[in-house]
């Protein structure tokens, strides 16, 4: 199962029953994940959802949020691979003995895991999940008599992936732990109104709640918080950090700060890069909507070229506030949910600024269909041509799906391929990102990102995967 999803996890020193926050929380991590939700606290059975949060009747809503417990967990889930059902959605339980609940962020290679469960005479269910065979291979171990942080270096050596996870103990103890790399985020925060800790995905969530971030959750710890407050133990020590680079041209919420980086702030210097490095002669400067609009409005600022507002989503349809990227199955039907103001683009020559082009589903529509009265369209992405799977927690996990590696093969010249990839689409003219750009644009240090997806290198990685097409990874 590969995944991209939010995860949240509260402990209040004034027994405050934290369900509203845990909603309110998984409200502002919906960018995350859209297919399912859930939460669970002590005491009570998990309440687990398809959909978003705020398509929940109100009523079921002020039930779930009338929860007593001072501690607990929640998800938002978009999935890949896994099949899209409640039975799939997070928080997941695991045993019953010493048992526990874990939400995951992130993609572990499930094969390992396997083997190491069969070694110890137990016989997994290939079905399961990557997050059902970490949090039993985790149960394991504690059942052994290990604690928490020895049930985690044991396992560390064969963890071929990413995680970011919260977990709610039988004994109402909250747990949180990212992997030694940091691939997706982790943060902490204090609630004072309510003497809570807060652990997030992002910090957007602690924004919605009031709450102080104190820090991000370091890579290789992980945290405990009981009755006798916050303790954070290492599990793993690894100077390699691979912080994905994808959270901050488009996964993230723009608000967020992630290892110390604004997110907003990012994309719009990255939008700067770009108008250095592509002076493109335009009329107009538009975003692909909606994490494109920082990025445009810094393209804009350099060049002295207007932004606009050129296309614009329809939110009251029943699929227009989609994110094109976590459904991608319905990828083409959200896209033409996005509609062009005429009187912006008409005759005009556009500068499309959008994060990156994948598949080149979406990008091919909006250049052919909706900006079709466009006197020509110039498209520039924040993101470097994708040429590689990710097995980190991106939903793009084998390489045939990929429009570079499918148009370019292994082409490395960026002209190259800005050429063929603009042809493909039916451009006028195409201009990528390279990693430098990117990297300046972010202002982290090359070797403290993860850019697998466009340089072929899975340095953090245990062991490098073996690509497979979406029929093997389904079988």
């Amino acid at each position: 199962m590969f995944e991209h999803c939010g995860v949240i996890g509260i402990y209040s020193f004034g027994d405050e029953t934290v369900a509203p926050m845990l909603l309110e929380a998984l409200e502002a991590l919906q960018h995350r994940g859209q297919e399912s939700w859930g939460i669970a606290l002590p005491n009570h059975p998990s309440y687990k959802k398809m959909g978003i949060v705020s398509s929940t009747a109100e009523e079921e809503l002020r039930q779930i949020g009338g929860l007593t417990g001072n501690v607990g967990v929640g998800h938002v889930r978009y999935t890949t691979t896994s099949k899209s059902a409640l039975e799939n959605a997070h928080p997941l339980e695991v045993g019953k003995s010493s048992g526990f609940y874990i939400c995951h962020n992130g993609t572990l290679d499930r094969e390992p895991l396997i083997s190491r469960l069969k070694n110890a005479q137990c016989l997994p269910d290939r079905s399961m999940t990557d997050t059902e065979l970490f949090g039993l291979s985790l149960h394991k171990n504690l059942q052994k008599g290990l604690t928490w942080v020895e049930a985690f270096e044991d396992l560390n050596p064969i963890l071929n992936g990413s995680f970011s996870l919260t977990i709610l103990t039988d004994r109402g103890e909250l747990l949180a732990a990212r992997d030694d790399a940091g691939f997706r985020p982790l943060c902490l925060g204090w609630h004072e109104d309510t003497s809570s800790y807060v652990i997030a995905s992002e910090s957007c969530a602690l924004d919605r709640l009031d709450a102080r971030m104190i820090k991000d959750v370091d890579p290789g710890v992980i945290a405990k918080i009981d009755e006798n407050g916050l303790t954070e133990e290492r599990f793993s020590t690894s100077e390699k950090h691979a912080h994905c680079a994808f959270e901050y041209t488009y996964f993230a919420h723009p608000s967020s700060c992630i290892e110390g980086v604004n997110v907003y702030q990012a994309r719009k210097d990255i939008g700067m890069l770009l108008a250095e490095k592509y002076p493109v002669e335009g009329d107009v400067v538009i975003p692909v909507p909606d994490s494109a609009r920082p990025a445009a409005l810094g393209y804009s600022l350099w060049s002295g070229i207007p932004f606009e507002e050129g296309l614009m989503k329809d939110r009251y349809r029943r699929k227009g506030s989609w994110r094109s990227f976590i459904e991608p199955e319905k990828r083409e039907e959200v896209v033409l949910n996005i509609a062009p103001l005429r009187s912006v683009v008409k005759e005009k020559r556009v500068i499309l600024i959008d994060d990156s082009v994948v598949r080149g589903t979406s990008s091919r529509i909006i250049v052919k269909e909706t900006l079709k009265e466009a006197k020509e369209v110039s498209l520039l992405l924040t993101f470097p041509p994708i040429m590689y799977p990710c097995y980190m927690g991106i939903d793009f996990p084998t390489q045939e799906e990929l429009i570079v590696y499918r148009v370019c093969g292994t082409i490395q010249n960026i002209g190259e391929i800005n050429r063929r990839v603009g042809e493909e689409i039916g451009i006028r003219s195409l201009g990528y990102n390279d990693v430098d750009g990117l990297c300046r644009g972010i202002g982290l240090p090359r070797d403290q990102l993860c850019l697998a997806c466009t340089t072929g290198e899975y340095r953090c990685l245990k062991e490098k995967p073996c690509f497979k097409t979406r029929e093997q990874m389904r079988s």
